[in-house]
């Protein structure tokens, strides 16, 4: 079967999360007279990431969005780097960083190509407004926002990828999943959803030990979105 829509991941996939973040916190920083590792703060807020999902999925909650994870997360961080003072409209202001990310340089050109001929849309843990804004700002030319908050559950659980199929009126063997995580592809390929894998060997800084490369046989796999629009013929 024809594969008609590609599904993104988005976090380190479609954007530069931990890059925008730590640019974001140095010029934060220096307005605010901070003399912080921004490296160390980025890769700490994402540290919380999953622990606060599988705290949603395990049901010790009700849903509960990403921006608001993000927020708490953000609050703990802000005790752990002795961070204070800050209002909460600027609180507010520096956890939409998330939504401010930049995409990788092949990210638009590769997107605007791919959906020459497929149907392209998120299939992130990020809330539709997450998605939404950082997609107005980066020129992210998605055909559907969908995902986590949509579905009510966030990946790796089985109802994401099948709800987020659904959606798109399609069988699940008619999305390809594109991620640069090994585990998402995984997850997406046990649903019966294509996989490409998309290398992006700095997400996690320069000394990325991890997702190197495909561990499975996927259906694609590729050095960014150029080269996944070539090989599906975009």
């Amino acid at each position: 079967m024809a594969f008609k829509a590609l599904l993104f991941d988005v976090f380190g996939t479609v954007v530069d999360w931990r890059s925008s973040i730590i640019a974001e916190g140095a010029a934060f920083g220096a307005a605010q007279g901070l003399n912080i590792d921004w490296a160390a703060f980025a890769d700490g807020w994402r540290a919380k990431y999953q622990p606060a999902m599988q705290r949603v999925r395990e049901g010790n909650s009700g849903w509960v969005k990403l921006d608001d994870l993000h927020r708490a997360n953000l609050l703990e961080l802000l005790d752990e780097f002795a961070i204070s003072g800050l209002s909460d409209s600027e609180i507010d202001h520096w956890n939409k960083v998330w939504h401010r990310l930049n995409p990788w340089p092949d990210t638009v050109a590769g997107l605007t190509r791919l959906k020459r001929d497929y149907i392209l849309a998120t299939l992130s843990n990020g809330n539709v407004a997450l998605m939404v804004n950082m997609a107005k700002r980066a020129g992210l030319p998605w055909d559907a926002i969908l995902g986590a908050e949509v579905a009510g559950h966030y990946k790796p659980q089985p109802e994401a990828y099948l709800k987020t199929a659904g959606f798109l009126g399609l069988a699940p063997e008619e999305c390809l999943m594109v991620a640069a995580h090994n585990g998402d592809l995984r997850a997406a390929a046990a649903c019966g959803l294509g996989t490409a894998f998309v290398c992006r060997p700095t997400e996690y800084g320069p000394d990325q030990d991890f997702d190197l490369a495909p561990e499975n046989d996927y259906n694609f796999a590729a050095e960014d979105f150029l080269d996944l629009a070539g090989q599906l013929g975009c």
